[in-house]
């Protein structure tokens, strides 16, 4: 039964992206008055970027074999490392978090280099919060 993990896969990633189009995003994304961009529009483009890939992979399933469970296992911890920074970040916001976060993620990967450290964790960080806050003048979490 090649193909079987793609097709369930696929059918995940399918039916999350077409529930964060149709439900989530017009349920939780605020309409706003002014600026160019409506904010349901990145959100949307990708939740049918998700569901479209999930559709790929569910009807030309790729003849790959599962990943070992040390793999599966690796993946999961650093799923639950984000749930929780993101989870974070609603409680504390993402000035205080941000930054934690991307340090954690950074030495489970193995990154050791001070200059690459110091871009993800001070500069990558400062600039999400410059573009976002100031330049597009939205709030983050």
């Amino acid at each position: 039964m090649p193909g079987t993990v793609d097709r369930i896969s696929g059918s995940f990633f399918l039916v999350l992206g077409l529930t964060l189009y149709f439900y989530v995003n017009p349920t939780y994304i605020e309409t706003v008055d002014g600026g160019n961009l409506a904010p349901s529009t990145f959100p949307n483009i990708l939740a049918l970027i998700v569901a479209v890939c999930g559709a790929i992979l569910l009807f030309k399933p790729t003849a790959q074999q599962a990943p070992d469970l040390r793999a599966m296992f690796i993946t999961s911890t650093y799923v639950a490392m984000l749930v929780a920074g993101l989870y974070a970040m609603s409680k504390f916001g993402f000035e205080y978090v941000a930054s934690v976060l991307a340090l954690t993620i950074m030495l489970a990967i193995g990154e050791r280099r001070p200059f690459w450290l110091l871009l993800g964790v001070v500069v990558i960080p400062a600039l999400i919060w410059f573009l976002v806050t100031v330049v597009l003048g939205r709030a983050l979490p």
